[in-house]
């Protein structure tokens, strides 16, 4: 996985994300505009530094860093310094005020988010054999016979227990990406961590996994040839937290909602009451409990 994704010839090294699938970063300039809420709100809790880190993890091109950056109004935007952390080349165009970076920086006073990133961090996968013992599943998904490294056995027993599971029930073990999380959130020195992903909790793990592929916009078999996207869902209550909260809360919460416009706004003002209405659309797909606003937002203060 880490190689089909990461390596010389891997996924995102080769592939913009925008190519392949749509997430909320891209769905809507509504979701930057949350974030340049938060983003604000932020910077008073922290009274105001000189310098405002804004960081994304897993930038894609950039997108997102963008658009959060022209929704700041003036003043905050003159303080932020905003980096990419993505392990792609530097995409030409991206103005030289953006760092680009393939590791989270230290010393971050601000906002780190990390969009649709950890359900891409390599995991290895188990599958309960016919004596119902879990088992590495190997490149091809047929079972390798190892028995788990005990840190990984501990994971499971902890966050995915599958004791009692019938012969070919998977799990996805999650501690790389507990790590790679724990990580990136112990570079905020002051701040918030925020990370944004579909995954499941404690008592409802999916009984056969979820390795998925993607190319093109569509769902494909999950080769390992670099071909296409590998993602697995995020245990999302093992990661380093505070607090758990369904995105359609969570835009709620920054002003973003799918309510349409009053009627009456069609004849008072028809071009407001259009564009009005093309908001509500993409509010209302950026908060669709069974899309986008089923996924979580992960946060961590510092």
């Amino acid at each position: 996985m880490a190689s089909a994704l990461y390596g010389p010839s891997g996924f995102f090294v080769r592939s913009a994300p925008a190519e392949h699938f749509r997430t909320s970063a891209l769905a809507s300039p509504l979701f930057a505009g949350a974030l340049a809420t938060l983003l604000g709100r932020l910077d008073e809790a922290l009274e105001h530094p000189a310098r405002l880190d804004l960081v994304d993890v897993g930038a894609g091109r950039g997108e997102l860093l963008l658009g959060i950056l022209a929704a700041l109004p003036a003043g905050v935007a003159a303080r932020v310094a905003a980096t990419a952390v993505e392990t792609a080349p530097r995409p030409s165009g991206l103005p030289a005020s953006v760092a680009w970076v393939a590791e989270p920086p230290a010393g971050i006073v601000g906002l780190l988010v990390a969009t649709e990133w950890l359900d891409n961090v390599p995991v290895d996968i188990v599958e309960v054999d016919s004596l119902g013992r879990p088992r590495y599943l190997l490149e091809d998904l047929t079972p390798s016979g190892e028995p788990l490294e005990p840190d990984d056995a501990a994971w499971l027993a902890r966050w995915w227990p599958l004791d009692g599971l019938p012969p070919g029930a998977r799990a996805e073990i999650g501690r790389p990406r507990d790590l790679a999380w724990s990580s990136a959130v112990a570079g905020v020195q002051r701040g918030l961590a925020l990370a944004v992903d579909y995954g499941h909790v404690l008592g409802a793990r999916p009984l056969l996994g979820t390795l998925t592929g993607f190319r093109d916009g569509r769902e494909v078999a999950p080769v390992a040839d670099g071909s296409c996207d590998l993602t697995v869902s995020v245990a999302l209550d093992s990661l380093e937290h505070d607090l758990l909260l369904d995105q359609r809360q969570a835009l709620h919460l920054l002003g973003v909602d799918g309510r349409r416009p009053p009627l009456a706004l069609a004849s008072s003002d028809p071009a407001g009451y259009v564009r009005a209405l093309a908001r509500a659309g993409a509010a209302a797909e950026l908060t669709d409990p069974a899309g986008l606003g089923g996924h979580r937002w992960v946060m961590r203060w510092v």
